[in-house]
């Protein structure tokens, strides 16, 4: 009887385990499953202004925020947004302690590789930053020079075609001020990033655009169905115009359109 007790402790005791490290338990009326019953937790960094910040209230606000609730929404469920460090993101995805993440992640084959990719909520490209004083102009300029970027962003990629002296930093926000307090030589980051930045009166100016890229929401391997929830909502939030009232209200244009279309 004791033997059974202690079999019965240890099963107990790893439910317990599981449940604590963000297993998914619930379904969504679609067969998606989701962490928590009637609510689709997604992950926002927190660091990114304007796409996700901490406002005046301590309290979670951004475009990706406000996108990440939209689609809860329109899912039925109840939004729950949890700031994690932007490089820790997609795994905390991998390990269901979040649903999805909503958090400017730019679709390449890397992160393809990790996780699944909704459509395209906007539409970017990388662009190079420095202070106004610098001669850098182009990537051929960046040849040894110091580049800070985010941590585990493509961005990081991208400074590394370039030089081996690369900085890297928790945010983009905190790579730009960094920048602009006269550290390091330049910054590649998100245009719409650096133009926001500059606009706060970081003295900072944008030179060479680096292409375009495509954010998108992430979501598990392991759940088709709630990738196919999450692009049928986007869908709806195109065609009824919220994606575009989110991005003018945030950055005075419509960054939710394809600009090659």
């Amino acid at each position: 009887m004791k033997k059974t007790w202690k079999t019965l402790g240890m099963a107990v005791l790893s439910i317990g385990i599981l449940a604590g490290c963000g297993s998914q338990v619930a379904q969504t009326e679609s067969g998606a499953t989701i962490i928590e019953e009637g609510k689709l937790t997604f992950a926002v960094s927190g660091e990114f202004k304007p796409f996700s910040y901490m406002d005046e209230n301590n309290e979670l606000t951004g475009y990706d925020v406000e996108v990440g609730n939209a689609i809860a929404e329109e899912l039925g469920l109840e939004p729950v947004a949890e700031k994690i460090k932007f490089a820790s993101i997609i795994s905390s995805v991998k390990s269901d302690r979040v649903d999805i993440a909503v958090a400017s992640h730019t679709i390449n084959d890397k992160r393809l590789e990790e996780v699944n990719f909704s459509t395209p909520y906007y539409y970017s490209g990388p662009q190079i930053f420095t202070r106004p004083d610098s001669d850098i102009e182009t990537v051929e300029d960046l040849t040894d020079m110091e580049v800070a970027v985010s941590k585990g962003s493509t961005y990081q990629e991208d400074a590394a075609e370039y030089t081996d002296n690369i900085a890297t930093y928790d945010s983009d926000i905190t790579a730009l001020r960094a920048l602009a307090d006269g550290r390091h030589d330049a910054v590649i980051t998100d245009f719409i990033t650096g133009k926001e930045a500059i606009g706060e009166g970081f003295e900072i100016e944008g030179r060479e655009l680096l292409g375009r890229s495509e954010q998108a929401v992430a979501v598990s391997k392991e759940d088709e169905q709630l990738l196919e929830d999450i692009n049928e909502a986007l869908e709806t939030l195109r065609e009824d115009g919220t994606l575009t009232e989110l991005s003018k209200k945030y950055f005075g244009e419509d960054i939710s359109v394809d600009p090659e279309e």
